[in-house]
């Protein structure tokens, strides 16, 4: 069988205080929880800045023109399992430097979709010495070092 191939867009939502948001997901077949970026696929005819911004709005209730998102910052692709289906996933990471706010998951309109509202379970800001130091799974694997990169790139 041949794997599906599939577009998704992630953001580092990066506070005052130097830490970046991550959402954390529990899968229950297999049995397994580890922390990723907001974002998702895009949809047909959705450029990857817009569904960045579309992805961050349903997934934490802030809002952001695709605009605000620049370039992006990194680009990997990643397979996994899913809903049965081997998938590729081609992603692209963008950077939103902003406070820190309260994570709505029930924004209207949007909010997690019901798929998400079973998996998506919780939410936490976290430090790189946090992240370099958990025993918990987080995605980008890159996670520690891209978030160095974009932190000394802000600071030029």
């Amino acid at each position: 069988m041949e794997d599906d191939i599939r577009r998704a867009a992630r953001v580092l939502v990066v506070d005052d205080d130097a830490r970046v948001l991550l959402l954390r997901v529990r899968e229950s077949d297999p049995p397994r929880a580890y922390w990723l970026t907001p974002g998702g696929g895009l949809d047909p005819g959705e450029t990857a800045a817009g569904a960045a911004a579309r992805e961050l709005a349903e997934e934490t209730g802030l809002r952001v023109p695709a605009a605000a998102l620049g370039a992006p910052v990194h680009r990997e692709t990643i397979r996994y399992r899913g809903a049965g289906r081997d998938v590729v996933q081609d992603q692209e990471f963008f950077v939103l430097r902003t406070t820190a706010f309260a994570v709505d998951t029930r924004a209207d309109p949007g909010g997690l979709g019901a798929a998400e509202r079973r998996t998506v379970d919780g939410h936490r800001w976290w430090t790189r010495a946090a992240l370099a130091d958990t025993a918990e799974t987080v995605y980008p694997a890159v996670l520690p070092d891209l978030l160095d990169r974009v932190l000394a790139e802000s600071a030029c």
